[in-house]
């Protein structure tokens, strides 16, 4: 398979007003992922308004407050395909208050592309989201520095807003950074090259995320977070053993094998795969991300939340440090009793010491004793039994983690397990 024919994930971030729904909107007609009707809604409400175009905006701002106050607010997501390529697309929110929900669209992006007002240049959002693509290990980002018919020397404003960008993403670690010159209103070097920007000799946005590597998710150590224990007496199993049990899940990496040797996380015991199921057909293998049922040789005690790894994998761990991006309007301080979600399984954890918080500006670890909102910092740890964690450096799903408020289950904080 060609990395052209893979499905691509991609995010949209910004600051407010930045044009990211109207970029959206933009792709959207004129790669002709618009049906009928919806341009003729969007056509009609645009007349309503006593607009003298259609507000493409309107395409992904679906919300009733959205539309009413112009912003985006929660993750809009959209599903297109070209000749070439599908698309999972996640426009998210730029204002800061809704950071969270910006943490959400880019955890499973392949490509974050990132606008800039050409007139503003990089700002505090800017860094935020540069910095939140780094975290979570989003191998390309692109930069869209929008509204470029707006501003006077556009080359030499483009060269500048790039290089500035580039400078953060250098500090922050991000290995791929490209810059894309693009009027989203007029649709310059949106879809189609634009001969107004005759200066830039570079693709188009679609050509990019046309032409970017798909990273398979099979590569690594096999890994499975069982999400269902099937027993005999389940209305749902596969085969017509009547002693059947087989636990279902996703594989998260690698590939499982009938006879490979596995091991139960987080208690470490030991067996071998029996059997795989895909539905109710017996197979020989299965490759991530499918998602199959295995029996086991041996029976032991495997509930939801458990973990079926490969025998190299690391044990399972209760101290460990994470980098937490906070999502709450009340602050973290040491000491706190939180729920930590991680996979299928929920344990209560302390935090057991904060030993920095990142400074967008100087991009540097500072010494602190709290987070507030929408800071970005490093904390230890502990947890009430072990958890079948990996470094988010080797695996997004084994990596990452949800801090919950034990009293309410909202979400506080979204981790990242360091390492």
């Amino acid at each position: 398979m060609t990395h052209q024919s893979t499905m691509l994930r991609l995010a949209t971030a910004g600051s407010v007003d930045d044009g990211k729904s109207t970029l959206v909107g933009r792709l959207l007609h004129d790669s002709k992922a618009i049906l009928a009707d919806q341009w003729d809604a969007v056509e009609r409400i645009s007349r309503d308004r006593g607009l003298t175009g259609a507000d493409l905006a309107l395409l992904t701002d679906g919300l009733r407050a959205e539309r009413e106050q112009g912003i985006t607010i929660d993750v809009a997501y959209r599903y297109f395909a070209t000749e070439k390529r599908s698309f999972v697309l996640a426009d998210c929110p730029g204002h800061v208050q809704y950071t969270r929900n910006t943490v959400t669209g880019a955890s499973t992006a392949d490509v974050v592309v990132l606008l800039v007002d050409a007139r503003k240049g990089v700002v505090e959002q800017t860094r935020r989201h540069l910095a939140v693509a780094a975290l979570l290990r989003v191998p390309h980002v692109i930069l869209a520095v929008n509204k470029i018919d707006l501003v006077d020397d556009a080359e030499a404003r483009f060269l500048e807003v790039a290089a500035g960008a580039a400078e953060v993403a250098l500090g922050l670690g991000l290995a791929d950074l490209r810059a894309i010159p693009v009027s989203a209103l007029h649709g310059d070097n949106v879809v189609d090259r634009s001969a107004t920007t005759s200066w830039y000799s570079g693709p188009s946005l679609l050509e990019v995320l046309e032409s970017l590597p798909v990273g398979e998710v099979s590569d690594g150590e096999a890994r499975l977070p069982v999400q269902l224990v099937i027993r005999p007496q389940g209305a749902v199993r596969p085969g017509a053993d009547p002693d059947f049990r087989g636990y279902a899940g996703r594989l998260d990496s690698g590939v499982l094998r009938r006879g490979d040797e596995v091991q139960v996380l987080p208690s470490g015991r030991r067996t071998r795969v029996a059997g795989l199921w895909l539905g109710d057909r017996n197979i020989e293998e299965a490759a991530a991300p499918q998602s199959v049922t295995v029996e086991l040789d041996d029976d032991i005690d495997v509930s939801r939340g458990d973990v079926i790894s490969a025998v190299t994998a690391a044990p399972a761990v209760r101290e460990f440090t994470a980098t937490l991006t906070w999502l709450a309007d009340t602050p973290l301080r040491p000491g706190a009793r939180l729920l930590l979600k991680h996979g299928t399984r929920t344990v209560p954890v302390i935090i057991r010491a904060l030993t920095g918080r990142l400074d967008l500006d100087a991009l540097e670890q500072h010494a602190t004793d709290v987070l507030s909102l929408n800071d970005i910092g490093a904390v230890e740890l502990v947890a009430a039994e072990p958890l079948p964690v990996l470094p988010y450096a080797v695996s997004r799903h084994g990596g990452a983690f949800l801090l919950l408020d034990p009293s309410d289950g909202n979400t506080l904080a979204a981790g990242l397990v360091a390492g």
